[in-house]
Parts: C-alpha cells; sequence; structure tokens
C-alpha cells in the first residue's frame, strides 16, 4: 500500500446491497465495503425498497473505508455515486420522504398504465419525443402510478429522483438527477438534454417537482457537517452528481465510443450498441451514456437468473455453479438438439411480455447435463436474438462484444455466446466496472483526467479474450433459426396460459 497518497471513493447503490469502495488512480480497487438490504414484495409484480436502507447501508460502508483510509493514512479526493435505476422517489420541500418506500426498476405495478399508453397512441410517433418505447420499468408510468394510488404522498412532493440521488442528497443537501437517468425516464427530451415539458403535461405530471439535470462529472455539492459526522468522510469532500450503474458500469468496461458493444451479464442479460444518437425502433431502449453518447440496449429479464433457476429446480439449491457448468461442459454443443426458451419472467419490452420459458426437443436420451447446457446455450440465442435486431435498426454490426458482470466469470459460458454471436468476446480485468466507472467520473470531475474517454483508456484493462469455436459456431448457427421460429410461434399460446393459470383449481 505504500507510495499511495491519495484515492477517491466509489459508492454503488445497488439492488442487492451498496457498496464503497477505495480507488486508486489507475482504477485499481484498493478497499471495499459493503452492507446488503433486502427487496420488499407486497403485492405479484411488485418489488420496492426503503431509501432510508439506501442511506443506512451507504453510510455504514463509507465509515469502513474512510476508517481504512485514515488507518493508512490516504486522502480521499472525492466521492463518486452510481446506483439502480428507476426506482421513482419523493421528496418534499425539507428533504423528507413522502413515501416510506419507492417502486424499483423490476416493479411491474405500472403495467396497466402502460397498456392504456399503449392503446391510445401511436408508440412509434413517441420515440422521437422519449427516445424509447414505453414500459413499466420507466419513472413517467411510476410517478402516474403514485400520483393517482398515493394522492397525500404526491401532493407533498417537491422533487423527484432516483436512488443515488437522495444518497447524494443525504451527503451534500443538494438535488440533482444525471443526465443518463433522465434519458431513460421517458420524460427527456433527447435533442435538447432537458425535462420535456409537452410529454410531462401529456401524461399529467409536473415539470417542476422534477430533479434538475446535470453531467455525471460535474461537482453536485460538497459533504456537509451531518454527513461527515455519519460517514468520516472530512467536511467539504466534493461530491459528484454520478450516474445510473448501468451506464457507468459501461464506461468502467470500456464501452464508451460510438460503434462499441456490451453484454452486461448479471440477473438479466443487456447487449448495448453505442451511438452518437437514439435508435429509434420500439424494440430498442435507449440510455444515455456518461460521455455523452447513447447506447441503444434490448434486455433479457432472465439471463444469470435462468442459471439460477436450473440449480434451484433440478438440485434444490445443493449444486454449486461450478459443478453445474461442469456437468453441462460434459454434453455437446447443441445439447443434443435440445432448444430452451429463457423467458421465465417474461420480456420488457412487446406485445408478449408475459411470455414463458420452455425446453423444446426433450427426448429419453436427454438428461441433465444436456438440460443446463440448453439453459446456458438458451440465453446465447435469445440475446443474439436481440443483437440481430440492433445490428438491423442501426446497420452496424461490431466486431467485438466486451462481456462485464459475473455471466462473464464463466468459462463455458463465454465459449458458448462467442460462438453463438460468431465474434470475440472481450473481458475486463477488474469486473467491478461499476466501481471503475465511479473512478473514470471522478478522474475528470478533479481534473486528473481532460475527458472520461482518457480516464477509461488508463483504468480499463481487458484481460481475456475468448475467439469462437468455428465448429460450434456453425452449428449454432443452425440451430438459431429454429430458436427464432419457436420464439415467434408460441406468442400466440401466452394469454391461453394466463387464462389456465388463472383458473387452476385448488390442491
Amino acid at each position: 500500500m505504500q507510495g499511495v497518497a491519495a484515492c477517491t471513493v466509489a459508492l454503488d447503490i445497488g439492488t442487492g446491497s451498496t457498496r464503497a469502495a477505495a480507488m486508486s488512480a489507475d482504477g485499481t480497487v484498493l478497499k471495499v465495503a459493503a452492507r446488503e438490504y433486502e427487496q420488499i414484495v407486497p403485492a405479484y409484480g411488485w418489488s420496492e425498497q426503503r431509501p432510508e436502507d439506501w442511506w443506512n447501508a451507504a453510510r455504514a460502508a463509507l465509515s469502513d473505508v474512510t476508517g481504512w483510509a485514515g488507518d493508512n493514512q490516504i486522502a480521499i479526493g472525492a466521492v463518486a455515486a452510481c446506483g439502480q435505476m428507476h426506482g421513482t422517489v419523493l421528496i418534499d420541500d425539507d428533504g423528507r420522504l413522502t413515501r416510506d418506500t419507492v417502486p424499483l426498476w423490476n416493479d411491474k405495478r405500472t403495467l396497466d398504465y402502460v397498456r392504456a399508453f399503449e392503446a391510445r397512441e401511436d408508440v412509434a410517433a413517441w420515440l422521437p419525443r422519449t427516445a424509447n418505447p414505453p414500459t413499466p420499468a420507466w419513472p413517467a408510468f411510476k410517478l402516474q402510478w403514485l400520483r393517482d394510488s398515493d394522492p397525500d404522498a404526491w401532493a407533498r412532493t417537491a422533487t423527484v429522483f432516483m436512488p443515488k440521488d437522495y444518497v447524494n442528497m443525504r451527503l451534500t443537501g443538494e438535488r440533482a438527477m444525471d443526465w443518463t437517468e433522465a434519458a431513460c425516464s421517458f420524460l427527456m427530451d433527447p435533442q435538447t438534454g432537458d425535462w420535456n415539458r409537452a410529454v410531462l403535461d401529456e401524461l399529467g405530471l409536473d415539470v417542476g417537482r422534477m430533479a434538475p439535470i446535470r453531467l455525471p462529472t460535474e461537482i453536485l455539492g460538497h459533504v456537509s457537517a451531518q454527513a461527515a459526522a455519519e460517514t468520516g468522510l472530512a467536511l467539504g469532500t466534493p461530491v459528484l452528481v454520478g450516474g445510473g450503474d448501468y451506464p457507468v458500469a459501461l464506461l468502467g468496461s470500456g464501452v464508451c465510443r460510438s460503434g462499441l458493444a456490451s453484454e452486461v451479464a448479471g440477473t438479466s442479460s443487456i447487449i448495448t450498441l453505442v451511438a452518437e444518437r437514439p435508435i429509434l425502433d420500439p424494440g430498442i431502449s435507449n440510455v444515455g451514456t456518461p460521455e455523452g453518447n447513447w447506447g441503444g440496449f434490448v434486455l433479457l429479464e432472465a439471463g444469470g437468473d435462468a442459471a439460477r433457476w436450473a440449480r434451484r429446480a433440478f438440485h434444490d439449491n445443493q449444486l454449486g455453479y461450478a459443478e453445474i457448468i461442469n456437468m453441462a461442459a460434459t454434453a455437446a454443443p447443441g445439447s443434443d438438439a435440445l432448444l430452451f426458451l429463457p423467458y421465465l419472467v417474461g420480456e420488457r419490452l412487446g406485445a408478449h411480455r408475459n411470455s414463458r420459458a420452455q425446453f423444446f426437443g426433450l427426448a429419453a436420451g436427454h438428461g441433465l447435463p444436456q438440460m443446463h447446457r440448453a439453459v446456458l446455450e438458451g440465453v446465447g440465442f435469445a440475446v443474439n436474438r436481440h443483437l440481430a435486431v440492433m445490428e438491423q435498426a442501426t446497420g452496424t454490426r461490431p466486431d467485438v462484444l466486451i462481456a462485464s458482470g459475473g455471466g462473464a466469470r464463466a468459462d463455458l459460458w463465454l465459449r458458448i455466446k462467442a460462438a453463438i454471436y460468431d465474434r470475440p468476446i472481450l473481458i475486463p480485468e477488474e469486473p467491478e466496472c461499476g466501481l471503475v466507472g465511479c473512478a473514470a467520473l471522478a478522474a475528470v470531475a478533479t481534473g486528473a483526467a481532460r475527458d472520461l474517454t482518457e480516464a477509461s483508456a488508463r483504468m480499463v484493462r481487458h484481460s481475456r479474450h475468448v475467439a469462437p469455436d468455428p465448429a460450434w459456431a456453425e452449428h449454432y448457427a443452425r440451430m438459431q433459426p429454429l430458436f427464432n421460429a419457436l420464439y415467434e410461434q408460441s406468442q400466440h399460446h401466452y394469454d391461453t396460459l394466463d387464462a389456465l393459470a388463472a383458473s387452476q383449481p385448488e390442491v
């Protein structure tokens, strides 16, 4: 640790925990601390958390890191936060919550609002106004639900912002939302980068309640006396505006220039193609990126979650993931003509958000090795279908994908995906891409780097390269059309399945 005289602190307010990390000038994680919390599920399809839990976790994790820095005589130059996106926080004039809980990114209680919007509006005509198709994830629809379902809280609301913005306010007393979050709200004008007053008016929302939009690298404010006492941070430490966890992780994986592509493989799988302008297609969402580009993306809700499901369903969680991967490796590529459609929790976009998962081609000769491999391959086929949609919409075919997230640690899965995508996959040396992205933001804010491209180039190193196996790629290319056909043909049956599930007799 000798020779390290200063660091920045990255703060990641996630869905499962908040982590604080001391980061060196070259993007190395020097010390990390975390505190966990739970999601609240009061009804089917709902998912909430308490902002107070985020703050309690943040101050405890920060206290661990500041204590470590003090013990090692390391100064903290700035704090940069990223956080789970779309969780819609309501604050009154005095900075108090008007609701104790917040609907999260994966909360689907607004589905009826989205369906009503789609029934009365021309969705394609809205794309230039919002850069996004409608989905229950967006804060616009969450705010409509909150306005109608909790009018008292809505009446007392002075400011709307996102999870990391709440923690930033507790640190500094200042209020803002960064442009990466605003761009994914269904409320920002993609042409001006400001709130779209006409859209807010049409949705019955008040532009005056929306926090000012600022850039992720701007200094939001400085650590207050109260926050200093609670966290161990020095009074007056600069705190950045920060960004959404997903776009900041793109930056921290090196995906920060037009034409680069990423797969973030966590619970979900997100394919992103960076471009100078949003991709206006009803099957593609767009997020603002920290360096000022746009990331067109398509999300598969059950990526790593498909492997988690298989572990629970087949082994009652008694086997580890390494054992399951080893089992899948004994099956031949293509799993002896067995396919798996991984739509275990439906889809975010499209007419069939109620889609289901299925195995197709099961025969007496199949066993657990083939079924586990088919799950891994099915996620690859589903992501590749999304990639094809994006390539068709943009006319761009990236030569390489940069992978991050937990799925980037599974070697067999990477080999399967490289073959299905038929292109190499690069893996960052530091898997905590969100923390590295925060460090890059801080480098620009403090003048240590000229811009985010320079900061990313300095901090991000790609240590692994997975090339597609030609024989695997050829076989998977023959399977992909069948997967696509199954996907299309199955959509006719999902409403029937819903009706059957609703009318199922009791045991």
